[in-house]
């Protein structure tokens, strides 16, 4: 997953006050697994949706919704 996407959703965390655990239980996704999402070992985007976003000149990003609701 983009660098960018990753850090969005670190700095989200932060300002929320979430730890790796909480995100967890929000998500139903095991805290081991946000671990590895938050850090890159695993969560990239596929190879051929990359090549479609790096032809468009397009990168992933995390911004907060517009109505603000998780």
């Amino acid at each position: 997953m983009n660098e960018t996407v990753r850090q969005g959703v670190k700095d989200t965390m932060k300002a929320q006050g979430l730890t790796h655990q909480e995100l967890a239980d929000l998500t139903g996704i095991e805290r081991p697994n946000i671990t590895r999402l938050l850090t890159g070992a695993v969560g990239k985007v596929p190879d051929n949706w990359q090549r479609v976003l790096d032809a468009l000149g397009l990168e992933l990003v995390a911004v907060p919704k517009k109505d603000g609701n998780p």
